[in-house]
């Protein structure tokens, strides 16, 4: 019974241990252009976090674990008052990198517009 349990909890550690090793910390724009849209934009690639309607491929896994946008910390773009455009954020995630998307999240942070603004590896903001 002892050896049965510590199998268990070996592979239990070896699952988690699998998606640490596939997690990454990225950081950039974090932008909600339209609805259903969103994207992690940071100096490697604008990475889709979900698409309307999934018409860019299936959304990724945890999506909800995204952070919430800040409303001191969020620039209004596209049409006023709807509640779209961008923040800086870091999230810790697994992505696709050949499709640019990312598959799952397991967390993120919002930070304040000026870390994205002062940091010179990143593209401008989404207009």
């Amino acid at each position: 019974m002892r050896r049965i349990l510590l199998s268990a909890v070996g592979a239990l550690v070896v699952a988690s241990l699998g998606d640490a090793l596939a997690a990454e910390r990225r950081c950039g724009w974090y932008a909600n252009p339209t609805p259903g849209n969103l994207w992690l934009i940071d100096k490697d690639a604008t990475w889709t976090i979900t698409s309307q309607g999934e018409a860019d491929g299936p959304d990724a896994t945890g999506a909800d674990k995204a952070p919430d946008f800040n409303p001191r910390q969020f620039v209004e773009t596209n049409v006023p008052g709807a509640g779209y455009g961008y923040g800086c954020a870091c999230m810790t995630v697994e992505t696709d990198a050949g499709n640019q998307r990312i598959r799952k999240v397991f967390a993120g942070d919002i930070l304040p517009l000026a870390k994205c603004r002062a940091d010179k590896s990143l593209p401008p903001p989404p207009d």
